[in-house]
């Protein structure tokens, strides 16, 4: 949907307005973990196969549908509310999408070499985002920005509608998860998932401890090192947003091979440490890499300050160089109170080329972490939790962690800028959670790379790991 451009002084993606259109983006992944137990008990009930295949159908039906959204100007108040309301689908059916998929192929694949299967469903989160950026740049270099703000920016939502089709073309002809299918046929699946899943303190103190021990942290490292990142460089460090755009792209592209090195890594010595040591690195050496991205940056920022553009009584926060000019990126110049302001000495362009091979590898050295949390830790959940109520019981914990914890971490570290105006205080709220994270889970997490979830088909009443705090 086109929004306004920009102007000067706007350099945390907008301020107020910015961070009111995230919190629009951010409610799908609010409302992830009531897709997680709605979709889950159906996954528990009905079968894996089915339950992604509809959660399938509503995200590829919902990202095409905000390609064809009318815009503000034509349907007025109607378009927000409309998004917002595709925003949920989409939350929804992903809180039932991704524990379907990690089940679906953990539930296949030998016992030994778990991790490494999973690692590439775990891939694909990535790979999505590098696809995304790379679709947005050839738009954006194929047309001009007015017709990419005014149509352009419908193409990526509707391309979506191919790689929708392949997968469900694939997805139709899968069979049920074996070990799904061999409880069922035997009359040995749960009646009541949700209930099952959420019975008991023993139930609840694994989901807790999952949660606490697991999920938030990978997913504060996840969205730190790649959503987060990509806001940073371009709205606090006034990068040209096309070239941020390929810094990330190539570093998330280096990383990705990681995932799987990094599952494979997990059969052999375990998820828990490589998961831990991941959230410690983040939690230490955030600060450090983005004291880093700022100089390799070279854009002269040193600190914020919010301001009151004229015309407007919105405040919105500058980036200020050390004589207390506005920065304005190289691709906001011709903007028309840019141009005024650089007219007036009031702002100032860049005087810097970036140092684009260290800012590659800063992206490359989080995506580090990122791999070490998530590339096993999809093998971790379906071994935490028994195979009649796995789904329901996998995907609110990690939908918890991803969808609150992760998921809001762009918004919540945008708006501590904003307040705090200073360039670091984004990175406290990951830090601190990566932290409380470590060390519940150094103390409560059960390390389960041992677990042989076949063996719950000769006893289906057994969890696939033992609750936290007990001993094998």
């Amino acid at each position: 949907m086109p929004q306004n451009r920009p102007t000067v002084g706007m350099s945390i993606g907008g301020t107020q307005s910015f961070i009111y259109s995230l919190g629009i983006f951010w409610t799908g992944f609010v409302v992830r973990p009531f897709g997680a137990i709605f979709f889950g008990r159906i996954g528990d009930l009905v079968g894996r196969k089915y339950a992604f295949l509809v959660t399938l159908l509503i995200m590829g039906s919902c990202t095409a549908a905000i390609g064809l959204l009318p815009s503000y100007d034509m349907i007025h108040m109607a378009a927000p509310i409309i998004l917002l309301l595709l925003r949920i689908l989409q939350g929804l059916a992903l809180g039932g999408e991704y524990g379907g998929a990690a089940i679906y192929v953990a539930e296949h694949v030998p016992d030994n070499k778990r991790g490494f299967y999973t690692s590439f469903i775990q891939i694909t989160a990535t790979a999505g985002l590098f696809i995304a950026i790379m679709v947005v740049i050839i738009c954006n270099r194929a047309m001009t920005e007015y017709s990419f703000t005014h149509w352009g920016y419908r193409i990526p939502f509707l391309l979506s509608v191919l790689l929708v089709g392949v997968s469900l073309f694939i997805r139709l002809k899968m069979k049920e998860s074996p070990i799904f299918q061999t409880l069922k046929d035997t009359g040995k699946t749960s009646k009541t998932p949700l209930s099952d899943a959420l019975k008991g303190w023993d139930n609840w103190k694994r989901i807790l401890t999952t949660l606490f021990g697991a999920t938030a942290g990978q997913g504060v490292v996840w969205y730190t090192g790649q959503f987060y990142a990509l806001y940073y460089i371009t709205t606090i460090l006034k990068l040209d947003t096309e070239a941020a755009r390929v810094v990330i792209a190539v570093g998330i592209l280096l990383g990705m091979p990681l995932f799987t090195s990094f599952g494979a890594l997990s059969d052999r010595i375990g998820r828990k440490k490589i998961m831990l040591a991941g959230m410690l690195c983040g939690a230490v050496l955030y600060v450090p890499i983005y004291h880093g991205m700022v100089s390799a940056a070279n854009t002269d920022v040193v600190k914020l300050k919010k301001v009151i553009v004229k015309g407007s009584h919105e405040p919105t926060l500058a980036s200020l160089n050390p004589q207390g000019k506005t920065i304005i990126a190289q691709d906001k110049a011709k903007l028309p109170a840019s141009v005024k302001a650089l007219k007036a000495g009031t702002a100032v362009l860049p005087k810097s080329t970036p140092n684009f091979p260290l800012l590659v590898f800063f992206i490359f050295l989080q995506m580090v972490f990122v791999t070490m949390v998530y590339g096993p830790i999809a093998a971790y959940l379906v071994e935490a939790f028994p195979a009649k109520v796995r789904y329901t019981s996998l995907s609110l914990p990690y939908h918890l962690g991803n969808g609150i914890f992760g998921g809001l971490l762009p918004l919540i570290g945008i708006y501590i800028t904003a307040s705090t105006r200073n360039l670091y205080a984004g990175l406290y709220y990951p830090i601190g959670v990566a932290s409380i994270t470590f060390v519940v889970g150094s103390f409560l997490l059960k390390e389960t790379h041992a677990t042989k979830i076949w063996d719950e088909l000769d006893n289906p009443s057994a969890v696939g790991a033992a609750p936290a705090g007990t001993t094998t």
